[in-house]
């Protein structure tokens, strides 16, 4: 859900139309609590993802140019490792607790092939290309 806020969010960012949006406009407009989305914008810009200014006149703006930014970069932003389970994670490797043999694991096996094809999906979509989709039928990125 975290994640699904944010790409909401920076759809928004990503019309070139806007500058600056307020957090309550880009709340209202991405249909995310403003208290979620604060939070939400808070990790995004941690990530460089999102540039803000305080003050009467301003909000937020996405920190480079959408077609520069991944959709895969911000899911793991958000939530963290793609892979489904941790120990098919390239970068948060944890084994199973009950695992008996890590390496011969069927389980394992499958969720990083699960994990590649995501990550395949995920990585070669831009913020500019998922935005463009949302604009020309918007109700399908609010779903």
């Amino acid at each position: 859900m975290k994640a699904k806020y944010a790409l909401r969010a920076l759809c928004v960012l990503a019309d070139p139309e806007h500058g600056l949006v307020p957090a309550r406009v880009l709340a209202t407009q991405a249909l995310v609590p403003e208290k979620f989305l604060e939070a939400i914008l808070v990790e995004l810009r941690n990530a460089g993802l999102v540039q803000s200014k305080r003050g009467l006149l301003g909000g937020h703006s996405l920190a480079r140019p959408a077609s520069e930014i991944g959709v895969g970069d911000i899911i793991r932003c958000i939530d963290g490792p793609i892979a489904p389970l941790r120990c098919a994670s390239v970068t948060a490797y944890a084994p199973c607790e009950d695992c008996v043999d890590p390496h011969n694991c069927s389980i394992r096996d499958l969720m990083a092939d699960v994990r590649v094809a995501m990550c395949e999906v995920l990585d070669r979509r831009s913020l500019a290309e998922l935005a463009e989709r949302a604009s020309s039928g918007r109700e399908s990125l609010l779903v």
